[in-house]
């Protein structure tokens, strides 16, 4: 959800939230946060409006004015659909979260999943699916269950289903599921939450735990920090033997996870490998590799295939 769609509910404040934008994306960002702090004298407990203050305070280098502008932004938006706290995190007022929080990133894809595709792959040069899907066909197996986890519109799903005889998919998105399921590869689309304990992530709603012999997750470990609660759920969800088939954000040397300015996380593959082997996963092959670009630039990524020992 951009904040720009929503509306503070007074004609007055919302033209000139309009200016400050024009403002914004003319080079005048300062000029910008002059005409937002008057739209917020209208309207001071609009959180989408102290949101985009304080991106325009930020872009000119008042991080003190940004801090408190996200602070505010939070106070008025608990549930934190707009990822204040993430920005925070960034800008050193607070600690690194442990995950996002889950609002926001299912409105940032609900919002996102019409364009998700034409902006992901033709704009962003993404290539995540093909080589999770290389990985697949590198252990030569056919799977009977494969659960497709934050599958989005179902990019990887049409890579993998020739190997597959039924394959589930899950996401934190309605919408991403919607595209999803227009293409009719999936044989069962729901929502869930991989930042929750198993119990309540929504992945055993309709099925059986134990269920899968392959578990797949292509570009969406980087929407979650701490990587604990999705190696607990492959536990329940993974039959011994399963292959786990999954890509990170390379988060460099270190032991642990990052918070990125694009508010995605990496990870580091001694991270990985830790969580792997307190799970009981062999990790069978670990591919260096670019996943994407980023303002142009390219984002290194780490993909792994590694299989349940028990």
């Amino acid at each position: 959800m951009q904040p720009s769609q929503l509306s503070s509910g007074d004609v007055i404040a919302d033209r000139r939230a309009d200016y400050a934008r024009m403002l914004d994306e003319g080079g005048e960002p300062d000029a910008a946060a002059e005409l937002m702090e008057q739209a917020l004298e209208l309207v001071p407990a609009w959180a989408a409006g102290w949101y985009r203050l304080a991106t325009y305070q930020e872009k000119v280098g008042k991080t003190d004015a940004a801090v408190e502008a996200y602070r505010r932004t939070l106070e008025l938006d608990p549930e934190d659909v707009f990822g204040s706290s993430l920005k925070l995190a960034l800008l050193g007022d607070t600690e690194t979260p442990a995950q996002p929080p889950s609002r926001y990133v299912e409105r940032l894809f609900d919002d996102y999943a019409d364009r998700f595709e034409t902006s992901l792959v033709e704009k962003l040069d993404y290539s995540v699916p093909q080589k999770l899907a290389a990985l697949v066909a590198s252990t030569g197996r056919h799977y009977r269950r494969a659960v497709d986890l934050g599958c989005g519109t179902g990019l990887l799903g049409p890579e993998i289903r020739a190997q597959v005889t039924e394959l589930e998919g899950f996401d934190l998105s309605q919408n991403m599921l919607a595209k999803a399921a227009e293409k009719h590869i999936y044989d069962h689309l729901a929502q869930a939450d991989l930042s929750l304990a198993s119990e309540a992530s929504g992945l055993f709603t309709d099925g059986a735990r134990h269920r899968a012999d392959l578990v797949t997750a292509a570009d969406v470990l980087m929407y979650l920090g701490n990587l604990e609660s999705v190696f607990a759920i492959l536990d329940d969800l993974a039959i011994a033997g399963a292959d786990f088939v999954f890509s990170v954000e390379d988060g460099g040397e270190g032991d642990g996870f990052s918070l990125a300015p694009s508010l995605r996380y990496a990870h580091s593959q001694s991270y990985v490998e830790g969580l792997a082997a307190a799970h009981g996963l062999e990790i069978l092959d670990i591919v260096k590799t670019t996943i994407r670009k980023d303002g142009g630039k390219p984002v290194s990524g780490i993909l792994f295939l590694t299989r349940k020992t028990d």
